[in-house]
């Protein structure tokens, strides 16, 4: 039966099948004795995004994978970066870290720091991101089309993903045919990627995408 730790954009976490090309974490979060989540959706104001295969460590999820029989961090799922990005989380240092660096590099071009660091992300983060109580930024046409690739958003309870002009559907399972960004579906829409991931899409972060 599938855990409680599969993330949708919105940052919300799901009992489904579909597990995705990232694992992440936001801390510890979870009952290793029941293998259920704690009421709390966060430990930490660093949210990252992990390779779901990293030097042929095996760890058992949402189990004891901590020295002495401890609870480590939880192991959450996402479709893609894209999801992973839209839930708020950023690359992380230790699996990923040229992504993570470059990620961070662009964080500082896009808001003047000379020296910008993974800290001074998570604390912007953790203000905008929909899951720890940030605002949705709501969307008329002309700031919808200027939204870089990677960006998702959403219409209702519907995330979408722009990519190319154009609005790709999500789901667990992967994406369905995009749709343009005048479709009647896209009425209301607002932006559920944080202001701080847009800004550093928009100064050259290229996320990684399902097929």
């Amino acid at each position: 039966m599938p855990l409680q730790n599969r993330v949708d954009p919105f940052g919300a976490l799901y009992a489904v099948p579909e597990r995705g090309l990232f694992m992440g974490n936001r801390g510890i979060i979870h009952d290793p004795e029941t293998k259920t989540l704690l009421k709390k959706r966060w430990a930490l104001q660093a949210w990252i995004i992990c390779v779901c295969e990293f030097r042929n460590v095996r760890r058992e999820p949402m189990g004891r994978n901590r020295p002495g029989g401890k609870a480590g961090w939880t192991e959450l799922f996402f479709l893609d970066e894209v999801t992973a990005l839209a839930a708020g989380h950023r690359p992380c240092f230790y699996c990923r870290r040229e992504r993570a660096k470059d990620f961070v590099h662009r964080f500082g071009e896009a808001f003047g720091i000379a020296e910008p660091r993974a800290p001074q992300v998570d604390k912007r983060l953790h203000k905008e991101r929909l899951a720890s109580g940030g605002q949705a930024v709501k969307l008329d046409n002309a700031s919808l089309a200027a939204l870089p690739d990677g960006t998702m958003i959403a219409a209702g309870d519907r995330p979408y993903a722009l990519r190319d002009g154009a609005a790709l559907p999500w789901g667990f399972g992967g994406y369905r045919p995009a749709i343009g960004l005048d479709a009647p579906e896209l009425v209301d829409p607002f932006m559920i990627t944080p202001t701080t991931t847009v800004a550093v899409l928009g100064a050259g972060y290229r996320p990684v995408w399902a097929d």
